[in-house]
């Protein structure tokens, strides 16, 4: 499937898509910091289709005239190697772009100026290099409703960053509403770490006994492997899309050559 040229939007939990090339009024904005994540964190979850939020390391927020209409969660990837892989500085320069959300109302362009006032931003913060993925991969409901179209990063290519191929293949869960259950939850859940109560909740919703209060580990490991085979559906993804930015001329110079941009998003 050819991706065209369109630029990615949500409204609850859904995607919808602008044409490219769309001007914004840029006076009719601002772009300022969220300072803590109860702002941003409630309008990720209530927009974009994965029902998640990434820990968070600067929050960024795009205002109309005082209404939030987007935000952008630059965050501490899941592993170290996202960035050690990627950019030559150390972890504590760089941030992985773990959620980028416009409503459908702002126009295309939108998307590169935001980004771009939020790099001026996180300079501030000594930040020096950003990493991004992009999910080629269409999600589905169990009954067959797209909720995700998948798209190759488009917005990331107008904006010069470096593309480095396809991250790791894996195999997906999927709820019946076409979220990934994703491994970090079910860690959680065998782990009875800080956000085990969370991940359980995201079984439960769909027919799951409630997880016992206090439950051994051999419980919990019982209990999730019993209702993720039984509720979630696997589905073979060949990896995201990689993109780079050096945010200083040194990081930039020694980031490995972009390989040609992709085009196309992938048919499941």
């Amino acid at each position: 499937m050819i991706q065209l040229a369109l630029c990615q939007r949500w409204l609850g939990g859904r995607s919808t898509y602008r044409p490219s090339g769309e001007p914004i009024v840029t006076a009719r904005y601002e772009v300022a910091e969220i300072p803590d994540d109860r702002t941003a964190k409630r309008f990720v979850l209530e927009h974009h289709y994965s029902g998640s939020y990434p820990a968070a390391r600067v929050r960024i927020g795009l205002y109309e005239s005082s209404a939030l209409v987007g935000v952008a969660v630059f965050s501490v990837p899941a592993s170290p190697g996202v960035i050690t892989t990627c950019l030559p500085c150390g972890l504590d320069e760089a941030v992985e772009l773990g959620r980028f959300v416009l409503l459908d109302r702002v126009p295309a362009n939108g998307e590169t100026w935001l980004l771009a006032r939020c790099f001026e931003l996180l300079r501030r913060h000594g930040i020096v290099g950003v990493v991004s993925f992009s999910d080629p991969f269409p999600r589905r409901t169990a009954e067959g409703k797209r909720i995700f179209a998948g798209h190759v990063g488009t917005i990331y290519q107008a904006h010069n960053a470096r593309y480095l191929g396809r991250g790791t293949a894996r195999t997906l869960r999927l709820l019946p509403n076409g979220v990934t259950f994703s491994d970090r939850a079910a860690s959680k859940v065998r782990s009875g770490d800080k956000g085990c109560r969370y991940s359980a909740a995201q079984l439960e919703r769909w027919g799951a006994p409630a997880l016992t209060e206090g439950a051994s580990t051999a419980e919990r490991i019982a209990w999730l492997a019993t209702w993720r085979s039984r509720l979630t559906r696997g589905v073979r993804h060949p990896g995201n899309h990689k993109y780079v930015w050096g945010l200083t001329r040194a990081v930039t110079k020694r980031l490995d050559e972009s390989l040609p941009y992709p085009k196309q998003v992938d048919t499941p």
